[in-house]
């Protein structure tokens, strides 16, 4: 156990010696102060990794040019399945409706890919992706 593990324990056992001594109706007082402590402890080591994170990504930045994560890998393994879905696609149309339904399967190939190259590569994009503030935010 680290150093401020420790020091929460010591923290707990003697909010619960104090509880011991001053009875249950200080008890909501008590355990508010615990976890007050307890939320200050999580505060600054969240604090602590976000400032991490950021030192490691403004490294990385200064590295390689900025550019949207997957893009690259998206688009290609979106062009590599839709080729590789083509083929029995194909022989599917020519089987049931000969060319006319080779032309229906391409266009319909085509089109998958074309909406997906305007959406600019990014085929799961979440509606509130432009959304600023955070889900913990009040």
């Amino acid at each position: 156990m680290d150093a401020s593990g420790t020091e929460l324990k010591k923290e707990l056992n003697a909010t619960l010696q104090a509880r011991s001594e001053l009875g249950p109706e200080y008890e909501s007082a008590l355990v508010e102060s615990f976890l007050e402590k307890v939320e200050q402890r999580l505060d600054g080591t969240l604090d602590r990794r976000v400032r991490r994170h950021l030192a490691e990504q403004q490294v990385r930045g200064a590295r390689s040019p900025e550019r949207p994560l997957g893009h690259f890998g998206e688009q290609y393994g979106f062009a590599v399945v839709s080729l590789v879905l083509a083929v029995p696609l194909s022989a599917i149309g020519v089987v049931n409706a000969g060319f006319q339904g080779l032309v229906v399967a391409w266009l319909g190939i085509v089109g998958v890919n074309a909406f997906q190259a305007s959406r600019g590569g990014r085929l799961f994009r979440r509606r509130n992706d432009e959304r600023q503030g955070s889900d913990w935010e009040g």
